[in-house]
């Protein structure tokens, strides 16, 4: 029976319904629908008090832009993605269109087409997040996406130099410095100056998560995201100050964000437990993490690891991280997360940031239904069908006839029946019947 040394709720997806954010969403949507440019600068200069003669940067302003900050900043950058593209363009390279002759003369083939136009959305408000631009733009890109939408909002009245240049490198075709509601509504529904997209991708606050919700089925979006996630799940050879710094790297993350360990040392749970109230205090993010970790951080132990990995795939956690003596044991044992990181070598900050796989995963539970966002995100996959044998075609006119009768669909049954009729001439009353009425009309006239 598990032990819980530290306890807090679980959060859904119904705790984030907010019927004053969704209230608030709805209206901007609804202005910007109405009023096109007019309502974004009205509310870029209310949320943000963002005012331009065009939120969108011309390709002198961005190199300008680029110019002004350090090489290393740049050579990161190009490391980074890099990496991301690489992952990207293999997890590409698995997808092939097919084609194959079910009968004789019938060919049923298979494509994915990439989304004509893509909005990412990359958040910032408050600190520069450039790994956001990598994670949703380039894998756009890899898969195929002609046109990118990139919107970035100001920080403290500044335009975010490195996100910038992450967009640009990435391969954004349009840079908007426009945030929040408003950038997302712009490039959903469009504007006059904003021509709208077909899917938008990328993290964001409350506001943009719900205006995303309300614009899905007009729109794709990548995911309905909630807070940051991170779960761990360790054994007695953890290192517990590997464990500790961990879970708070994504406490970090919002003062709503779950961090969970789940093992099977009680030794190390208390371990942990202490490390984290030595470290917290002197954490220059604190004003999160200790939030998160007071009021969402949870501490289990469990009887052994079977049981462990029981209850790490009951929380279907975005980031579970495996700190035990075989941590690939966690790719056969468990079936519910976003992403796993396997050994301490390897941390979710390392996805987040750098690695090369895509950060923007499933939360709240999600990850039982869906994984995070890939390639696959920006096509459509969509099939074909062709019959150049009329033998065939007629066989399954045949079988068509009877199928559609029993669901009692004569339109359908009878498209069946006239490749029947012509590929083979079997007889149908009703074709005789209609035949005949348009020849005795043609001959009346």
């Amino acid at each position: 029976m598990a032990l819980h040394l530290k306890s807090a709720p679980t959060k859904s997806f119904a705790d984030t319904a907010q019927h004053d954010v969704a209230e608030a969403v709805s209206a901007v949507i609804a202005d910007i629908r109405a009023e096109g440019d007019t309502a974004v600068r009205r509310y870029a200069e209310k949320f943000d008090r963002w005012s331009r003669d065009s939120y969108r940067l011309d390709d002198e302003e961005i190199e300008r832009i680029i110019g002004t900050l350090d090489p290393q900043v740049i050579a990161d950058i190009e490391f980074v993605q890099a990496q991301v593209r690489r992952f990207a363009q293999a997890q590409r390279d698995t997808l092939i269109d097919i084609e194959v002759e079910t009968l004789p003369g019938v060919m049923l083939g298979q494509k994915h087409v990439p989304v004509q136009a893509a909005g990412a959305y990359i958040p910032g408000g408050k600190y520069p997040l450039t790994a956001s631009a990598h994670m949703t733009i380039i894998t756009a890109k890899v898969a195929g996406v002609p046109r990118v939408v990139a919107c970035t909002p100001p920080i403290r009245g500044e335009i975010p130099a490195a996100t910038v240049a992450a967009m640009k490198m990435a391969g954004a075709d349009e840079i908007y410095i426009l945030g929040g509601i408003q950038a997302v509504a712009a490039m959903a529904v469009g504007t006059e100056t904003i021509a709208p997209v077909n899917m938008i991708a990328g993290p964001g606050n409350p506001y943009v998560a719900e205006a995303k919700r309300q614009l899905f089925g007009e729109v794709g979006i990548d995911l309905f995201a909630g807070p940051t996630e991170i779960l761990i799940v360790a054994d007695e050879t953890a290192d517990p100050f590997f464990t500790a710094v961990d879970l708070l790297s994504q406490a970090e993350h919002g003062p709503e964000s779950p961090a969970v360990l789940v093992t099977t040392s009680r030794e190390l749970a208390d371990r942990v437990m202490e490390l984290i109230d030595r470290i917290l205090p002197e954490m220059p993010t604190k004003d999160y993490a200790e939030a998160a970790w007071r009021d969402w951080g949870q501490v289990i132990v469990a009887d052994d690891l079977d049981e462990a990995y029981r209850i790490a795939d009951s929380f279907a956690s975005e980031h579970v991280q495996i700190f035990t003596a075989e941590p690939r044991e966690a790719l056969t044992k468990m079936h519910d997360y976003g992403a796993l990181f396997l050994g301490e070598n390897t941390c979710v900050s390392y996805g987040d940031k750098v690695i090369g796989t895509n950060h923007v995963l499933p939360t709240l539970g999600a990850a039982r239904y869906t994984g995070g966002l890939w390639v696959g995100k920006y096509l459509r996959t969509v099939t074909y069908q062709e019959i150049v044998d009329t033998a065939s075609s007629a066989q399954l006119g045949d079988v068509l006839g009877r199928a559609a009768r029993v669901e009692l669909f004569e339109g359908h049954a009878r498209s069946g029946d006239a490749r029947v009729w012509r590929h083979v001439g079997k007889d149908f009353d009703w074709i005789d019947a209609a035949l005949a009425t348009a020849d005795t009309a043609q001959a009346t006239s």
